[in-house]
């Protein structure tokens, strides 16, 4: 089978990894850059297409919503229950390079 008749891996496309993290790294407020950057730091490794997509439609909610869920100050939306909120109201520290 040649090249061009191979399928694609099953991993995210570079392209959308480098918008979320993008997105992910700029959210306007240090703190959620740092938290939501943070996670998809620590675990976009391991994403496959459903995961990046799940990441993708968190990151167009409103970041005030995003951390009230991480911190469990308010219980997210059914659509974010799961594993990946889990890992997200797990994060309790995140290197900082500087």
């Amino acid at each position: 089978m040649s090249d061009a008749a191979k399928p694609e891996q099953d991993g995210p496309s570079p392209d959308r990894l480098n918008r979320a993290k993008f997105r992910a790294w700029h959210r306007g407020t240090r703190e959620a850059d740092f938290m939501i950057g943070g996670y998809f730091d620590q675990r976009h490794a391991e994403w496959v297409e459903q995961e990046l997509t799940w990441f993708e439609a968190l990151l167009d909610e409103d970041d005030v919503d995003i951390m009230a869920w991480a911190l469990g100050v308010q219980p997210p939306p059914q659509r974010f229950e799961g594993p990946m909120m889990d890992a997200l109201q797990r994060l309790d520290y995140i290197y900082i390079h500087k």
